[in-house]
């Protein structure tokens, strides 16, 4: 399946409304949950079936001021929920990336199968642009892609790659099969976990995991090491499966324990030394997300820095 397959009609519905998004020149950036959850208290309903309101700050609004447009398309996705005395409320967001419109999950991002875009999505394909190699021509995997931000980034990076995209949750699968029809994009989709039944020899793997520690929610957690695990486990996955002068793009998240240590970053240079590549670590935001530090699994914790690694695997 791919990003030209034949959609469904539910499908359709949301290519539509994101054409029409575009034609109006619809923008919004999403911004940490704690920033939203600050500005959406400043009012508890959409005004005047504002679009960024509806399908940026997920307010519910009145179906008497919400555009037809918007109301017919939600409704024919079978992704608006009504809540009584004409109010409604739509379970899918769209932000704009890069000059592109992606669907996503509306907040709060609290289901299992959520699908979540912010501003780690922003600084992840920025680091994708910059770090890509605009005349990759082989095979390229976005490994647990979400909303399909990474590997449509890579594809308006490097035009020849072929790129497919892995996650593990049906929906986030169908976004970006969405997603990437708007853009006109070819987008292989896969179901699996990581990079599992991913045939080897790929010149580039893109990845942006969970970091974050006990948040019990798919999307964000990333296991044991305060969250890094499973950063560790995919950047292993993907040396097994990378061509000769082939390169991991890894995004990510590190908890600094107390005394400054990295236990991540630690990690990953003994991955790269046993597996015979070349590691460019760099932490690219010192701070980020500080209100987890309150939270039991991070009692140890000084802070929780981005991080981006580029792992050359050795020829």
């Amino acid at each position: 399946m791919d990003g030209s397959a034949k959609l469904n009609d539910p499908d359709l519905a949301l290519t539509g409304l994101l054409g029409e998004l575009d034609r109006r020149g619809y923008d919004f950036t999403p911004p940490t949950p704690a920033t939203h959850r600050r500005v959406a208290a400043r009012r508890d309903v959409a005004q005047g079936g504002d679009l960024r309101d509806i399908l940026g700050w997920s307010l519910p609004f009145s179906a008497g001021e919400a555009p037809r447009f918007l109301t017919a398309a939600l409704t024919a996705a079978g992704v608006l929920t009504r809540l009584g005395d004409g109010w409604m409320k739509s379970r899918l967001r769209v932000a704009r990336l890069k000059g592109r419109l992606f669907l996503h999950s509306a907040f709060p991002t609290e289901d299992e199968d959520s699908v979540f875009l912010g501003p780690d999505s922003y600084r992840f394909a920025d680091f994708i642009a910059r770090e890509l190699d605009p005349t990759l021509a082989g095979r390229v995997v976005d490994v647990g892609g979400g909303a399909g931000v990474g590997a449509l980034t890579a594809l308006q990076s490097a035009a020849a790659a072929e790129l497919t995209m892995t996650d593990i949750n049906p929906t986030a699968l169908r976004l970006a099969r969405i997603n990437a029809a708007h853009a006109g994009a070819t987008l292989a989709l896969r179901r699996t976990s990581g990079l599992d039944g991913v045939e080897p020899g790929l010149a580039a793997v893109l990845a942006n995991p969970p970091y974050m520690a006990d948040s019990h929610q798919t999307y964000r957690d990333g296991g044991a090491m305060h969250g890094g695990r499973l950063s560790v486990d995919w950047a292993e996955a993907a040396l097994a499966k990378l061509a000769p002068g082939g390169r991991l793009l890894l995004y990510t998240g590190s908890a600094i324990v107390a005394g400054g240590r990295d236990e991540l970053g630690e990690a990953l240079a003994m991955l790269a030394q046993a597996n015979g590549a070349n590691l460019d670590y760099r932490e690219i935001d010192p701070d980020v997300f500080g209100e987890e530090l309150e939270t039991p699994a991070y009692a140890d914790v000084e802070r929780i820095a981005v991080v981006t690694a580029v792992m050359t695997q050795g020829r």
